[in-house]
């Protein structure tokens, strides 16, 4: 089953079509791949589907539902959580308190009600900082809760933005170049991050230009080249794609 679902996307900037009657499948459960050479439209189509940019057409759907990806909180609290390819932690925040701000989505207090510390929300507030602590052991960096998060490494700001995201319960967890900047070691840590992550019930959709990391993580892939979809399918059917070939050299002799 289909966990999201976009036809027909089409996204203009001036002069450049920068999607043009794109379309993206992702099963629930996997790890799906949208890959491309650089400026095929990766990062516009991730945009436009988690609300920064409004699309000029397109029909959205998540688990079953239409949804309107108009407003980025909307898409939040419709399922979908995102990371970005230059990472946006809160920067003079504490690791924990990171990871609290994307927890505080799913609760009915609120972030600035529950500054106010009202007798009501104390408990709610407990389970907030006992969740955040679970998903900083969870990511592997529980050690740096009370760090400021500007003075993690970058390989723990990358866990970092991950647990914020997943602190949100998403359906679907949208990572925009996890892998950027990390070496070989902290590449295959996180692959086995990921995997964890969807094995544990999260669906995972990742752009990533490191093809050898997608080849090895993803179910499906999805191949974009000047805002257009190419390819779609396995990575053995990918990496075979002639189209895919031709569009994205080497791609054939990574992984």
């Amino acid at each position: 089953m289909a966990l999201l679902e976009i036809k027909g996307v089409n996204k203009r900037f001036g002069g450049l079509q920068a999607l043009n009657d794109a379309y993206l499948m992702v099963p629930k459960g996997l790890i799906v791949g949208l890959i491309g050479p650089n400026g095929a439209g990766k990062t516009s189509f991730f945009n436009v589907m988690t609300g920064l940019y409004p699309a000029d057409s397109g029909v959205f759907k998540l688990n079953g539902q239409i949804y309107n990806p108009s407003a980025v909180d909307e898409v939040l609290k419709a399922g979908i959580a995102r990371t970005f390819q230059n990472i946006r932690l809160f920067k003079e925040m504490t690791v924990l308190e990171n990871v609290m701000v994307g927890r505080h989505v799913r609760t009915s207090a609120g972030l600035f009600r529950t500054i106010f510390k009202t007798s009501s929300q104390i408990k709610e507030e407990k389970q907030i900082v006992d969740d955040a602590m679970r998903l900083l052991a969870y990511v592997g960096i529980e050690n740096e809760a009370h760090q400021v998060s500007k003075n993690l490494s970058y390989g723990s700001q990358r866990r970092l933005e991950i647990a914020r995201a997943l602190a949100t319960e998403p359906l679907l967890l949208a990572l925009d170049e996890p892998a950027a900047g990390m070496n070989q070691t902290e590449k295959r840590e996180l692959q086995q991050l990921l995997q964890k992550i969807c094995e544990d019930g999260t669906t995972i959709l990742m752009i990533e230009h490191d093809v050898r990391l997608v080849m090895g993580i993803c179910s499906e892939i999805t191949v974009l080249d000047e805002g257009r979809v190419i390819a779609q399918g396995s990575p053995e059917m990918v990496r075979k794609d002639p189209a895919v070939i031709e569009a994205y050299l080497g791609l054939a002799h990574n992984g």
